[in-house]
């Protein structure tokens, strides 16, 4: 069910990530997967585009919200309120429009490592950013719950929570969202969700959605990342509180205006109808986690691989090979992966890999970070 795109059809598909790379390297780098789309999102899409549905997006949210009702349903047993749910353009959108609208005024707290356009988005909302560290090599790697209190203690009143984690691909548990949710309710914070990764939860661990342990959170949220369609641009905030809805819908056009009618098309039909291709996609995405560690073993021994619970991006320690930038290295050998500094600045020998391609070119990929590594 999943179908693997060759280098031209990759390249034609996914004009990023394969564009931004010379012919003959690999791209590891940004968080697309080598994959065809699933049918039904295809086939929608491509009859929409037939009747000529080019225009302008209609009002309302054209049934995204309840789709992802029945999606988080049926994968999470939760289920938001069908219309707590408010189009945008894409996550960082949504999490701009949620400091600029929703969140108390205050320093906005930031975990490290952390996807970059968290600490742009954080400036451009006209806020400070108060990063807080965690240890990317740790064995849990979980949330530092004392200096998140410590910012909220000094002023910040909101916190960015990637769940699962990007670059980390760790999985919060249910103990840890509740304790980060009484402290922002003891200091009159807002915890911002990204959880664009939820549905790629892998086999072994279980999601919880954070707005069922905190009904004042604010959900950010897309079915852009695990169905292949960032280019068609929508995403949805969620607030379960009717006055934030309707404060939401009453954005002038230029603080939100960047979704499209063909993007709500498609979220309605992947979170609707694209079960089974979703659960090849577990399947596959849980052995080429395998297949990573086995080459590991074999060509990068001393790699350390942080427990990849979630996404399709594992991250990766590559200090004992004794390189700052093994990013740098690989890209002279061929490859190029994302590097460590991105997520956590002046963090060194790290880098943040994807395996969301074949299994050929995966072991491709480790064999040439091994030659520029050894």
């Amino acid at each position: 069910m999943i179908v693997d795109l060759t280098d031209e059809e990759a390249r034609a598909a996914l004009p990023l990530k394969w564009g931004a790379v010379e012919p003959g390297v690999l791209p590891g780098w940004v968080a697309e997967m080598d994959y065809a789309l699933a049918p039904p999102i295809v086939e929608a899409v491509t009859a929409a585009v037939r009747r000529g549905t080019a225009g302008y997006p209609p009002f309302g949210d054209g049934g995204v919200g309840a789709a992802l009702t029945g999606f988080a349903d049926r994968h999470w047993s939760w289920s938001p309120p069908a219309d707590a749910t408010v189009v945008v353009g894409d996550v960082i959108a949504g999490i701009r429009i949620a400091l600029e609208v929703l969140c108390p005024p205050g320093p906005v707290v930031v975990p490290l490592p952390c996807y970059p356009p968290f600490r742009d988005v954080v400036e451009i909302a006209g806020r400070t950013m108060v990063a807080v560290e965690v240890d990317p090599d740790a064995d849990d790697a979980a949330l530092d719950l004392t200096a998140v209190e410590d910012a909220f203690r000094a002023g910040a009143r909101t916190l960015l929570l990637c769940n699962p984690h990007n670059p980390l691909g760790r999985v919060a548990s249910r103990a840890e969202l509740e304790a980060l949710a009484a402290l922002a309710e003891q200091y009159g914070a807002r915890v911002v969700a990204d959880e664009i990764h939820g549905p790629l939860t892998l086999p072994g661990a279980t999601f919880t959605p954070y707005l069922s342990v905190d009904s004042r959170g604010i959900l950010v949220t897309s079915p852009s990342k695990t169905f292949n369609t960032a280019g068609l641009h929508t995403a949805q905030v969620v607030s379960l509180d009717p006055e934030e809805q309707v404060r939401l819908r009453s954005l002038p056009l230029p603080q939100n205006h960047a979704y499209s009618p063909l993007g709500m098309i498609a979220a309605v039909v992947s979170w609707t109808d694209c079960d089974a291709w979703h659960a090849a996609l577990l399947g596959r995405l849980a052995s080429q986690r395998t297949l990573l560690a086995e080459l590991l073993a074999t060509h990068l021994p001393r790699a350390r691989m942080r427990p990849l619970a979630a996404t399709y991006l594992p991250w990766l320690d590559l200090r004992a090979y004794g390189h700052d930038d093994p990013a740098t290295l690989g890209l002279a050998h061929g490859v190029r992966v994302a590097p460590g500094e991105h997520y956590q600045p002046g963090l060194p020998g790290h880098v943040r890999l994807n395996i969301a391609t074949d299994a050929e070119r995966l072991e491709r990929t480790v064999r040439r970070l091994a030659a520029a590594l050894v």
